[in-house]
């Protein structure tokens, strides 16, 4: 294959052609603090995906029963990333009153934490107090930041991650946390005697409009493209290891394990002549997904918890339609996996920029 993103065209039924626009993405500013480096796509590399463990439960809250197994060999964190989820659940207590849980985790769920709160617990201060328990314990380490994706919840989870010394960001970058939900539902809430379907509040998010980015950075091209999911595990490798900006996540906490290393992978590849510092500021954006959106003909970059930005457009034609029709039909058959990239041009061999997606609905609960 070429070692260039943009020779990757994507291909769907019917076929069409590649659409050749100026695109006007712009994005959030976020200071440059790293170099790019020269990086070349080879063949589809296998990479093992460590499959998930045991639930750990701990709770200091006796009123409130636990419906979870232990274990302790994840109880310790570990981690520099935390996603947090803190919610009320589809669990009734004596009193009729929902139970609320306290879920913890780092990217990899080498760490897990599991905590019920009745109702009349829900604050910051408490909170902090199961915080500070979880860092009490002997070679815990205390994480830079904690992600969580309610934007309800925010002002109590900010007050008491930030008591603690944690950065709280707003972020639909939970995709393991929200993935952990999703399976307690089935294996843990509705096997729970209390479970009751009137105590199920759906969880939906608010979002609005999108909205025109700053003019600060412009890429001048974009172009949909595609790679075999083992070459791109191998590129987001630099990611990793510091040596280009971008984020990755882990396939197997995600629910997406089972994805063959050879299925192709939509993505999105942005050429600017100012490649490292666009790939810089797009660093600093909490980036969930992009999304082709054809009635806008444009590109929708989704960040944050519900920010959404016109990211690139297009001349609506029957091609360019089709094109940006199939490349979600592509990302709808490999469970919303796609990605962002930054380079200097369709010709450079140089990556600036990388980021692993998933356009995923956030839990129902």
């Amino acid at each position: 294959m070429s070692s260039t993103l943009g020779a990757q065209r994507l291909v769907a039924p019917p076929a069409h052609a590649r659409s050749s626009i100026q695109s006007p993405c712009t994005l959030l500013p976020h200071a440059p603090t790293r170099r790019g480096t020269q990086l070349r796509a080879s063949a589809p590399q296998q990479r093992r995906i460590q499959r998930r463990g045991q639930v750990v439960v701990c709770s200091s809250d006796v009123a409130v029963q636990q419906a979870s197994t232990s274990s302790t060999g994840k109880a310790v964190p570990k981690s520099t990333v935390w996603e947090i989820d803190f919610c009320s659940r589809p669990l009734l207590d004596e009193r009729g009153k929902k139970v609320w849980e306290l879920l913890i985790c780092d990217p990899e769920r080498k760490f897990e934490y599991s905590e019920y709160f009745p109702n009349s617990k829900i604050n910051s201060a408490e909170l902090k107090r199961a915080i500070e328990r979880i860092l009490a314990q002997a070679g815990a380490q205390r994480p830079e930041k904690a992600r969580f994706f309610r934007s309800q919840m925010q002002t109590i989870i900010t007050k008491a991650l930030t008591d603690c010394q944690i950065k709280a960001v707003p972020s639909r970058r939970c995709f393991t946390v929200m993935s952990w939900i999703n399976e307690r539902l089935d294996s843990v809430y509705k096997t729970d005697p209390r479970y009751s379907d009137k105590a199920q509040s759906l969880f939906q998010l608010d979002l609005g409009p999108p909205e025109a980015l700053p003019d600060a950075l412009r890429g001048e091209q974009w172009a949909f493209v595609q790679l075999p999911l083992g070459t791109l595990l191998q590129m987001l490798r630099k990611v990793e290891e510091g040596e280009i900006f971008g984020g990755t996540f882990s396939l197997g906490t995600a629910g997406l394990q089972d994805l063959p290393m050879d299925i192709l992978i939509p993505g999105v590849v942005v050429f600017s002549r100012r490649a490292l510092p666009l790939a810089a500021w797009t660093n600093g954006l909490e980036i969930a997904a992009v999304k082709a959106d054809v009635q806008r003909s444009c590109l929708i970059l989704e960040t944050g918890v519900n920010q959404r930005w016109k990211y690139g457009s297009w001349r609506p034609n029957e091609d360019s339609i089709g094109e940006a029709e199939g490349w979600e039909i592509a990302k709808e058959g490999v469970k919303g996996l796609h990605f962002l990239a930054v380079q200097p041009d369709p010709d450079s061999e140089e990556l600036n920029g990388l980021w692993l997606l998933q356009d995923c609905e956030p839990p129902s609960i």
